[in-house]
């Protein structure tokens, strides 16, 4: 028995080991040895769902934290948690991310991550009042928690300047000190309700301590912009596919269908109006909203490693293999689905491996005015991988870097790449929104022009523009910001792609 137990002991710690170097796919398979002697511990399940939700295997790790709860793991409500989190960020179930949400609530009705949890799955429904009553609950579990309370004035109609919400986050700021995190979380919000209410020299400053504050997070965290190494990036994927590259045999029978329906790719930089098109194009009968999937970066990852060294030239078989990987992915996300979209913005770093993997498949690049796009970029609590996004003048630069590439791509394939500007799809859209249809090969459908009244899930910071008609606003926005965007007028100012 001491021996047995030793052994167990030295996997387990293997599998640790592995996760810490980020290989979750060699820890699911080491836990899945222990399990294979020893399949009543509850913990290790859970362990080994966590790991394979990491490593893609999302339906895997339900049947895992299943297994864990049947058989009696410590703080269940953590299991449906996270099973309500594949729900609703993998599989895009959202009935059935409540059904988890509400049943962690059930067992534990303090469980603050919860609660969190289904704020956000009611925000990405478009359920406004829902997503304020929870956050409005966590608060309640904990005042002082930064992130709710931002995220409660996000999901608010501000309309006034003494709105209470804003108070309340001045006030939350002013105590966060040198808390980067809250301080930004906090910020952010606090900008865009002064902006919602015409303040903007105020809203500027607020945005201006939050993105000074987020940059401290990023750095913190050992992330930080390098514009010569942006260029060089950049630099390597236009070497890497200097023409069209040959294109893989089509036998991939187990993904016949969506090659017979092709995908369809929306990119360009964040906060060009990706969401509001993929939008317009799900509202279709014949396209199943894919959302900001994850397959192609996995792809990259797992087939052409170094990339984009790696493709120069481009193997058959590899990619033959990662084509087919990629299609049985949506396949398994979306079972039987016609044409499926993926918009994810920072695929057009990928624009040639997309082409020469699926020849077939449609990609639409999404612009818009530049100084909007800035502004846009800059007044965005983005991820901290997104370094740029806090300063002005790296914006700049990678908006120029971003050009660049789409000035390369356009080369390659002239006739390869659907643009759609955002100011001529607002102020147009009926003969934009027909263009690009007739672009993408799919009949005129007028839900299209409706898009906003069907329910669907989305996940990204346009949650709620995209469920309104189509308007203008947006465009412009800089004319409020004259004066502080003076010094970069000319930094982000560069031809069009």
């Amino acid at each position: 028995v001491r021996a047995a137990r030793a052994a167990a002991e030295r996997l387990l710690a293997r599998a640790a080991e592995q996760e810490r170097a980020g290989e979750w796919a060699a820890a699911a398979r080491t836990l899945r040895t222990v399990l294979g002697q020893w399949p009543a511990l509850a913990d290790t399940w859970y362990n080994l769902a966590r790991m394979q939700r990491r490593s893609g295997e999302p339906e895997a790790a339900l049947a895992s934290y299943a297994r864990a709860l049947e058989l009696g793991l410590d703080g269940p409500e953590e299991a449906h948690l996270n099973r309500g989190v594949i729900y609703a960020d993998d599989l895009q179930r959202a009935e059935l991310a409540e059904v988890e949400l509400r049943r962690a609530l059930e067992l534990n009705p303090n469980y603050l991550p919860a609660w969190m949890n289904l704020a956000n799955l009611h925000e990405d429904r478009g359920q406004r009042e829902a997503a304020r009553i929870s956050y409005e609950r966590a608060l309640a579990l904990q005042p002082d928690h930064p992130a709710a309370l931002a995220r409660l004035a996000n999901a608010s109609m501000i309309e006034r300047a003494d709105d209470p919400l804003i108070s309340r986050l001045r006030t939350a700021l002013a105590a966060t000190g040198t808390q980067w995190e809250p301080r930004a979380e906090l910020g952010f919000a606090l900008g865009r309700a002064l902006d919602a209410v015409g303040d903007y020299a105020e809203a500027w400053r607020a945005y201006r301590t939050a993105n000074s504050a987020s940059r401290m997070t990023a750095l913190s965290a050992g992330e930080r912009y390098d514009r010569d190494s942006y260029s060089r990036y950049v630099d390597a994927r236009t070497a890497a596919f200097p023409s069209p590259a040959p294109a893989p045999s089509p036998s991939q029978p187990s993904a016949a269908r969506i090659t017979d329906a092709p995908m369809i790719f929306i990119c360009g930089m964040f906060r060009s109006g990706s969401t509001l098109v993929e939008q317009i194009l799900s509202a279709h009968p014949q396209v199943r909203r894919g959302g900001e999937l994850s397959l192609l970066p996995a792809i990259v990852q797992e087939y052409f490693q170094p990339y984009p060294e790696s493709c120069r030239p481009l193997d058959a078989a590899r990619a033959q293999a990662a084509s087919a990987a990629y299609l049985n992915g949506v396949q398994r996300i979306h079972p039987g689905s016609d044409h499926v979209t993926d918009k994810r913005p920072d695929n057009f770093h990928h624009i040639g491996l997309i082409k020469a993997l699926l020849p077939q498949a449609r990609i639409v690049h999404t612009r818009r005015n530049v100084l909007d796009n800035a502004l846009s970029i800059w007044f965005l609590h983005l991820d901290h991988a997104m370094a740029y996004a806090t300063d002005l003048d790296d914006i700049a630069h990678h908006l120029r870097e971003y050009q660049r590439l789409m000035r390369h791509w356009h080369s390659v394939y002239p006739q390869g790449l659907i643009d759609v500007d955002y100011e001529s799809l607002v102020r147009s859209p009926e003969s934009e929104v027909r263009r690009l249809l007739d672009a993408v090969e799919l009949p005129w459908e007028p839900a299209c022009l409706e898009f906003y009244r069907k329910a669907s899930l989305v996940k990204t910071a346009s949650v709620w523009q995209v469920r309104e008609a189509l308007h203008d606003r947006s465009v412009g926005r800089l004319r409020h910001d004259a004066r502080e965007l003076e010094p970069w007028r000319q930094a982000l100012v560069d031809p069009p792609v």
